[in-house]
């Protein structure tokens, strides 16, 4: 049989869920939240994106590769793809959300420098992305510290002192 004293609180799978307790995730689960909050606000801002790049297609009067040089009707059409398909996403908190993310808007940095007049915003769209990208690294990492190490540490800690001998007193 198990011994009861190395559980803890947050072993316990029937314990009750309190409004406002962290539970035994911690500051851990905060921050996934935070993550994931990021993540669908920012995903609004690509969806929005797309959509209008794909005003920029569907509204034209002739075909943007008559009307604009053919590399900037690439990019229209490649952002006017795949800031969706970043968007859905970023909005659905997957690993594969982010990363096209960060390829998306490095590509919006990379294209923002070789062609500052093709964006609304042009350098100032630069600052955004890399304070977006800051930001995104910063909740990633403390979303994906360790949640279990301090509990671990602890019941370690009990098993070894109950392992070991108690000291002879001398009288």
């Amino acid at each position: 049989m198990a011994d009861p004293s190395i559980y803890d609180d947050g072993d316990d799978p029937y314990r009750p869920i309190r409004v406002g307790d962290p539970g035994p995730a911690g500051d851990a689960a905060k921050w996934g939240m935070l993550l994931s909050r990021f993540m669908r606000i920012v995903a609004l801002f690509w969806l929005m994106q797309g959509l209008m790049h794909w005003r920029i297609v569907l509204m034209a009067k002739q075909s943007i590769f008559d009307t604009m040089p053919q590399n900037a009707a690439f990019a229209v059409i490649f952002f006017a793809v795949l800031d969706l398909v970043a968007g859905v996403g970023l909005w659905l908190a997957t690993p594969w959300g982010g990363v096209l993310w960060l390829l998306i808007a490095s590509a919006q940095i990379f294209l923002t420098l070789s062609m500052p007049g093709f964006f609304v915003g042009g350098y100032w769209l630069i600052g955004v992305n890399a304070l977006l990208i800051i930001m995104y690294f910063g909740l990633t990492f403390e979303a994906g510290q360790d949640v279990d190490a301090p509990r671990l540490r602890e019941r370690r800690r009990r098993r070894e002192a109950r392992a070991r001998p108690a000291p002879r007193q001398e009288g």
